[in-house]
Order: C-alpha cells, then sequence, then structure tokens
C-alpha cells in the first residue's frame, strides 16, 4: 500500500513524531492511523526507557501565573544540554507542566517523592475504613491498592491525567523525550495560591 504525505502529514501532527518515523509506521501497519499512533507510542516509551539514566544538569525553571493573578507556579524541568533547553518544544513542555499543576494541585513529582510517613498514614486510613474492613481480609489489600493508584492519581503530577487527554503527564515527558532526543525530568514544583495557609 502507498502510503501518501497527506497521511504521513496527519500522523506527524498527531504525535509529534519525525516524519520518517511517521512514514515507516503508517508501512508496518498497512496506513491504519490508530495502529500508528500506539506504535510510535510504545517506541516513544521504549526510547524514554532506555535514556532515563542519562544525567539531566541543565533545563529550565519556568513559571505561569494564571489570570487574575490568583495562583502561580514556579517548576523546575531538566535536560541533557542548555540547547535542548532553549528550543520552543521543551519551553512549550515546561509550560504546560506549570499550567497543569497551577490547574490539578498536584504535591509531589511522582509516587517515589511521596514521604514514607505520608504513605504509611494514607495506607492507615485507608485500611481503617468501615467500607474496607467490613470486606473479606483476602479481598481487603486490592482494594487499598486500588484506591492508592486512585489517590495517587490526585497527587502526583506524573500520574495525573494531561488536562482532558487519555494520557498521563508521564506519557506527555516520554513522548517529548522520543521527540526531543534527550533524557528529561521533572525535578521540583512549587504551588502559591492566593490567601492559602495564613
Amino acid at each position: 500500500m502507498a502510503i501518501t504525505a497527506a497521511a504521513v502529514k496527519e500522523l506527524r501532527e498527531q504525535t509529534g513524531a519525525g516524519m520518517m518515523d511517521c512514514k515507516r509506521a503508517l508501512e508496518e501497519t498497512g496506513g491504519d492511523v490508530e495502529r500508528a499512533v500506539a506504535l510510535l507510542r510504545e517506541r516513544g516509551i521504549a526510547s524514554a526507557a532506555r535514556k532515563a539514566g542519562r544525567e539531566v544538569r541543565e533545563g529550565l525553571v519556568g513559571s505561569y501565573i494564571h489570570t487574575g493573578g490568583r495562583v502561580g507556579v514556579l517548576i523546575e524541568v531538566n535536560c541533557e544540554t542548555d540547547f535542548v533547553a532553549r528550543t520552543d518544544d521543551f519551553q512549550k513542555l515546561v509550560r504546560d507542566l506549570a499550567m497543569q499543576v497551577a490547574g490539578l494541585d498536584p504535591r509531589y513529582v511522582d509516587v517515589e517523592h511521596i514521604p514514607a510517613d505520608v504513605l504509611e498514614a494514607k495506607t492507615a486510613a485507608l485500611l481503617a475504613d468501615d467500607t474496607v474492613r467490613s470486606k473479606p481480609e483476602a479481598v481487603r489489600e486490592k482494594i487499598v491498592d486500588g484506591q492508592l493508584r486512585k489517590w495517587y492519581r490526585e497527587v502526583c503530577l506524573l500520574e495525573q491525567p494531561f488536562r482532558d487527554e487519555e494520557r498521563t503527564v508521564r506519557e506527555l515527558v516520554n513522548e517529548s523525550i522520543a521527540t526531543i532526543g534527550e533524557n528529561i525530568r521533572v525535578r521540583r514544583f512549587t504551588r502559591y495560591a492566593l490567601g492559602e495557609e495564613l
């Protein structure tokens, strides 16, 4: 099957992948755009996993102030080189991440950043819940595990759904790693809301 330039362009706009990667993905999937998107995502995740061990010492501290000046965010996102830190793609990613923090108010970058005492307290609270305690003992652990995963999606930036999309923030970062070609890591962030904790 001949792959048209329009199909390649459409796939590139959907995924942000390179033209040749899009063409190869379409060829491998027989022109099926949905399967090609899935294939490119899988490859992007694999590429991101290979780059995860690379050291990240460059990057940006980005900021976002929401309209009206009632919420503001400072976020540090690291990459491998200052060249990449100056690119439009990286700067857009940093801004998108800052807006995500402003909108959904995560408390931690990811699950590994949750302090052990906070995680233990949350687990204990879930186990002490009357609904969970009324279930058979063999099922309780699975229920608590499911509730913890749901809680992670609320409090961990990388576990949250990105805007109104199906993909998570972690998937967005991994896709950016695949597109940009360098390891990227969200190091830290601070969210300020007018009048909180006074």
